[in-house]
């Protein structure tokens, strides 16, 4: 029985590695006013980031269609025996709905199992990781959702934001808290919680922020899986890399860049940990 993982693109899995561990990706919608791009399709994070900081209109994103979905379970259908589909918090986005609309279309050409991560971006990618590589090793439907779950249990993740400005753009925070934060430079810990963003903590300064980071996972006794997420920082990402593989130097510490899913509320100097 063959067994293929779909995930969405706010799991910021890199196209090489999609391909390599045989997940497929289904794009979620970046819109700048009426033009509308597939994220990671038609148009590359760092050609968003640079938009975001300079266009007067504030981007919005949504969830892949129903028909999006339906069309990668039909095409995994044809060498998969079953789909496990496992996609960003649903408190976070329709994607689950959408994905569960798709099956419906489907017809019956396989076995489709959404479940819902409950976390985002790297948090989500060491989930998909795990069912994926258990995937390619031809474990059964049953124990790849078993240990699906069992990840989404044990992931952790822990963030720093450089500026509340996008957060509040987004209606994430209030203006006026926003404007406290700048005045005091105060910046943001955000962390996932029963599905949702809320904040871990305050620091005075984004290099405290990032020795956070570091706190964070190398307090942990033992790591089987960690990550690492940047919006437009990545020296401070490798950096933090560093450091980490000097107390896991036996865990493939996984880089990636945040896509537009989260970018649009968190804009540049973002820098998430995530870790299992």
């Amino acid at each position: 029985m063959t067994v293929k993982i779909v995930t969405d693109s706010t799991a910021d899995i890199s196209p090489e590695m999609a391909q390599a561990l045989g997940i497929r990706i289904v794009p979620v919608y970046l819109s700048f006013g009426s033009e509308v791009f597939r994220d990671g399709v038609d148009i590359t994070k760092d050609e968003f980031y640079r938009r975001l900081e300079t266009s007067s209109v504030h981007p919005t994103t949504s969830q892949p269609t129903p028909q999006d979905f339906t069309t990668a379970y039909s095409d995994c259908a044809e060498e998969a025996d079953d789909i496990i589909s496992i996609h960003v918090s649903a408190k976070l986005s329709g994607t689950c709905n959408a994905a569960l609309q798709g099956i419906k279309m489907l017809k019956g050409k396989c076995q489709v199992e959404v479940i819902d991560s409950q976390v985002a971006s790297v948090a989500l990618a060491l989930v998909v990781m795990t069912a994926a590589r258990l995937a390619r090793a031809g474990e059964s439907l049953s124990d790849v959702l078993d240990e699906t779950h069992k990840a989404i249990g044990q992931v952790q993740a822990l963030g720093v934001f450089d500026t509340m400005k996008y957060l509040a753009r987004g209606g994430r925070v209030s203006k006026a808290t926003t404007s406290v934060a700048r005045i005091l430079s105060i910046k943001p810990l955000l962390t996932f919680r029963d599905g949702e963003i809320v904040r871990a903590s305050l620091v005075r300064t984004y290099s405290r922020g990032i020795s956070r980071l570091y706190e964070f996972a190398s307090s942990k006794p033992s790591i089987q899986a960690l990550a690492i997420a940047y919006s437009t920082v990545p020296s401070h990402a490798n950096q933090l890399k560093k450091q980490l593989l000097a107390v896991f130097p036996d865990v493939d510490i996984h880089v990636a860049q945040l896509g537009a899913a989260l970018g649009v509320h968190g804009g540049p100097g973002v820098l998430l940990v995530a870790l299992r």
